[in-house]
């Protein structure tokens, strides 16, 4: 049985359209791996919107935490965290049938163990997935993710991703914005994903979390408007070319090279910026 892939008790593969699990996963194009319920929906809607709709082309989402530590306010005050899990697993689902991805998969770890680098299990389950779905590009966090659970995520993934046969590694792995965004990476390190289509599809799929927006955080809209900013600002010169830009850190060189260290690796980005920043005051000073 495809779930017993995975080893959470609480672990669970939802399809929305009832397909066969085994075939759900296998149809996967593009996969989405985001530590929270919500974030999937913040990070990858490119590959949700290339999907949406089109017979050959599917999303799958992985969400890697329980929710059991989210954030509560107003009618959420008093949830208790099992009460909170359960809330954001039925959020992540309504999301998943909104958006039709082929599956969405809960693996239902506590943060604690995401964290924890002597956890193998996380990466063991990654790896199962990933070798089941064969994407071919991957959606997660980035490496300079200022939440300690994102960036935990991060590194799961790119160590599954080494562990899996080169072959059937994907083609693409790219880290996406959530907590801190990439506009200060150097314009030819970005990778510049489009999010100009279905708005209304976009702020549902987030809408959905009610748990969170009326908890009170309105990611709803500072999503909405990070996008439309990236957009306006990208360019300075010129009229805005699209409507919502997403940007994100190509994180694909730490899948094939086993020898990269990913701490190098975004220091690396976050060198270039500080030269290209120097070098234009200098540039232009007195």
């Amino acid at each position: 049985m495809t779930q017993k892939l995975f080893h959470q008790q609480g672990s669970e593969i939802y399809v929305p359209d009832d397909t066969d699990p085994d075939a759900a996963l296998e149809r996967t194009t593009h996969l989405g791996i985001g530590a929270h319920h919500d974030d999937l929906e913040i990070l990858a809607a490119e590959g949700i919107l290339e999907c949406f709709a089109k017979p050959d082309q599917w999303f799958c989402g992985v969400v890697v935490t329980d929710g059991a530590g989210s954030p509560r306010d107003l009618d959420y005050r008093d949830f208790t965290d099992e009460e909170m899990r359960t809330v954001r697993r039925r959020e992540q689902k309504k999301a998943a049938f909104v958006g039709e991805y082929t599956a969405q998969v809960l693996f239902d770890y506590p943060s604690s163990n995401v964290k924890d680098p002597s956890e193998a299990k996380v990466i063991e389950d990654l790896q199962a997935l990933l070798e089941r779905t064969r994407p071919e590009v991957v959606y997660t966090h980035n490496l300079a993710d200022k939440h300690d659970t994102h960036v935990a995520v991060t590194l799961r993934v790119l160590a599954a991703c080494r562990r899996v046969a080169p072959p059937h590694r994907p083609k693409r792995v790219i880290g996406c914005e959530v907590w801190r965004d990439l506009d200060w990476l150097c314009d030819q390190d970005k990778v510049v994903m489009t999010a100009n289509s279905r708005e209304h599809l976009q702020a549902a799929l987030l809408g959905v979390f009610d748990s969170q927006i009326a908890g009170g955080k309105r990611y709803d809209l500072a999503t909405a408007g990070r996008r439309r900013a990236h957009a306006t600002y990208f360019q300075s010169h010129g009229t805005d070319d699209a409507t919502g830009l997403i940007w994100g850190m190509d994180l694909t060189p730490l899948i094939h090279d086993s020898e990269l260290s990913p701490t190098q690796y975004v220091c690396d980005r976050i060198a270039q910026f500080q030269s290209e920043v120097s070098s234009r005051v200098e540039r232009l000073g007195a």
